[in-house]
């Protein structure tokens, strides 16, 4: 069986976190900052086409700009996930950096956002950390919103919010894994969170964009994902894309749960990063995907997948798209 050819990584650098999220409990698992992966872990690192740095909290490393400045010797877009609750070290960081994306984590507006991530002012701190770096003419900036029933109707707000200030808009929905160190976490009003859903698909359609219009059926497929049903793509984690952890394990996804199952496929501390890929190891994880019970649809690992079976995602946003400029509304059957 042929080696494949990754394009996405996910790189944890460190599971401490000043936030108190109730949808994650990385917090009161924080790693040994002496035990984390540190640049040079990183050299044997492929070309890639894209790196997302996350936590925990990236910029609680105090290295993090010898990080960045390793991961862009392999590829050319790297995207940051931050709380920004340390805001002046992300605009340090943007200053030297100004090709960077940042992605500030903020679940809804301010009463609910501070609510559920457990930090009073984390909002204020996190959005005007967004408008300075968009006032510096940083370019890839936005908000990424984990979605349940606490939250979509605020998620519908912010989405509205990052329109007129012309940033990004990421979603994801509740979901447990090994990652979060949650395995209670529930959607308990799906009907609502769909609701919404859909009609964050509606706006989306609506745009000029058609970056927004793959991610309408993005969206299309967390309500698929909510609903319980099977994913819109297949899942190809640990082939076209992997994480890897603080400690330096490499995994297919964050998404595993170890009531399921849970394998590494090797830790690029030990052994460069083409003979861990190519391991015996590595080939056994990839025949666990093919057989995981678990439909996650997490951007991480459904974006690759989505540029690999473009045809799928483009039938579509095609049809939809036309549907929008009739105005009809967007047909819930996304092709498999």
């Amino acid at each position: 069986m042929s080696v494949p050819t990754p394009t996405d990584a996910s790189i944890i650098l460190t599971y401490r976190c000043p936030m108190r999220c109730r949808m994650c409990n990385i917090w009161q698992h924080p790693t040994d900052r002496n035990d984390e992966i540190k640049a040079s872990d990183l050299r044997s690192l492929p070309r890639l086409k894209f790196i997302n740095l996350t936590g925990g909290e990236p910029f609680v490393r105090d290295d993090i700009e010898e990080i960045v400045e390793e991961c862009y010797r392999h590829t050319k877009r790297i995207v940051i996930s931050t709380s920004g609750w340390y805001d002046s070290k992300v605009i340090e960081l943007a200053k030297r950096f100004p090709d960077i994306g940042i992605r500030l984590s903020l679940e809804g507006m301010q009463a609910v956002n501070d609510e559920l991530r457990g930090r009073s002012g984390g909002f204020e701190k996190g959005f005007n950390t967004l408008l300075t770096l968009r006032d510096m003419g940083v370019k890839d900036i936005g908000f990424g919103c984990t979605v349940s029933d606490a939250n979509s109707e605020d998620m519908l707000q912010l989405y509205r919010l990052s329109r007129v200030l012309g940033l990004e808009f990421a979603t994801a929905a509740y979901h447990n894994s090994f990652y979060f160190h949650k395995e209670d976490n529930m959607i308990n009003d799906p009907d609502k969170v769909c609701a919404d859903f859909y009609k964050l698909v509606q706006l989306q359609l609506k745009e000029r964009r058609p970056k927004s219009w793959f991610r309408a059926y993005f969206n299309m497929g967390l309500i698929n994902y909510v609903r319980g049903n099977r994913r819109l793509l297949p899942c190809e984690a640990g082939s076209v894309n992997f994480f890897i952890d603080p400690h330096g394990e490499v995994y297919p996804c964050n998404g595993m749960e170890c009531r399921y199952w849970k394998a590494s496929m090797g830790n690029i501390r030990s052994e460069s990063f083409d003979a861990l890929w190519s391991s015996a190891q590595a080939m056994r994880v990839r025949e666990q995907v093919s057989r995981c019970p678990k439909n996650c649809w997490m951007v991480g690992t459904v974006s690759p997948v989505m540029h690999r079976h473009l045809y799928k995602p483009l039938r579509w946003v095609v049809k939809n798209k036309l549907r929008s400029v009739l105005n009809q509304d967007p047909s819930m059957a996304c092709p498999r």
